[in-house]
């Protein structure tokens, strides 16, 4: 279907955009910020939330617990994307979308903020922050939240990589495996496979901003690895062994340049007989999870993850 037409009719407002212009330039700036706004308030559900600080193998790693109002059913870890460089526990990827899956599928909803691969961090840090977390979670001390269900895994974009290669780790080592992974726009291979010939099409039209480029691609697995050549199997994590994972729902935006990656996910994980179930949000962008549930497929595709969670 073409772009939703609530952002088709925001798009002028990226027209010779960048991102480096818009940390510069204030107008920029607040075009993007109109770019990014969506009609209305978010109707946020009322959870409640807990600030935590626990220790990991690199230091402390903040995160936040969010809890329904009534009795949690289930769990998911959650982390959110950003290309390995940017986003925290306040961008609505993480915020809102832990807010809604705690509230849709009565669940308790752990959000992670990771270190993020810049001033000399890279690979496998961010990982070993995130296993951390599943470890304080699943047999520390916040093995006291738990309830009784199912503990999911899962985050977006460069958080569904750091999710998948969490739930390979612990594969690996014979440790506690996530009961099922929740995966946004997966961004798990390196080079990134191309778009279709009519999807190409269609987004070349784009404003820059909006597209992700192989150099912008190359250059995020520079700032995450240190180098293109030579990748650890569970860095981009699609190159990896995946027969043994638990059941995974994949997330697709339609416009999205790396959209290919969590297609090829899907049927890696199918060929390697892991359940997989896929969903493809129609219209939206890459990262369409840091929009609002005041958008249609927003919601909806919210509401797939719930459902997901809640049939665990």
């Amino acid at each position: 279907m073409p772009i939703d037409p609530f952002i088709a009719g925001k798009l002028h407002l990226l027209d010779g955009a960048t991102w480096e212009s818009a940390h510069d330039d204030p107008v920029v700036m607040e075009r993007v910020a109109e770019f990014n706004a969506d009609p209305g308030e978010p109707d946020t559900p009322d959870v409640g939330v807990e600030e935590r600080t626990i220790p990991g193998p690199h230091g402390d790693i903040p995160i936040r617990v969010y809890n329904p109002l009534g009795e949690a059913r289930r769990a998911l870890m959650w982390l959110h994307g950003g290309g390995f460089v940017a986003g925290d526990l306040e961008m609505p990827e993480s915020h809102l979308v832990a807010t809604e899956l705690a509230a849709r599928a009565d669940a308790l909803v752990v959000s992670v903020g990771y270190r993020l691969a810049v001033d000399g961090v890279r690979y496998p840090v961010p990982i070993d922050d995130v296993h951390a977390a599943w470890h304080w979670l699943t047999e520390g001390d916040g093995s006291a939240y738990l309830p009784s269900g199912a503990v999911a895994l899962g985050g977006g974009s460069a958080g569904a990589a750091l999710a998948l290669s969490t739930a390979i780790r612990l594969r690996d080592r014979g440790e506690r495996c996530p009961d099922a992974l929740l995966l946004a726009y997966p961004f798990v291979h390196f080079p990134n496979p191309a778009l279709d010939d009519e999807t190409a099409a269609e987004m070349r039209s784009l404003p820059a901003m909006l597209r992700i480029t192989s150099a912008g691609v190359a250059q995020m697995v520079r700032n995450y690895v240190g180098r293109i050549t030579d990748l650890p199997h569970d860095a981009l994590p699609g190159a990896a062994r995946l027969a043994g994972l638990p059941p995974t729902a994949v997330m697709l935006s339609e416009y999205d340049d790396l959209r290919p990656s969590g297609e090829l996910l899907a049927a890696q994980l199918e060929e390697s007989e892991v359940a997989v179930t896929t969903y493809l949000a129609a219209g939206m962008l890459h990262g369409h999870l840091n929009r609002t549930s005041a958008l249609k497929e927003v919601d909806r595709s919210l509401d797939f993850f719930a459902g997901q969670l809640s049939c665990r």
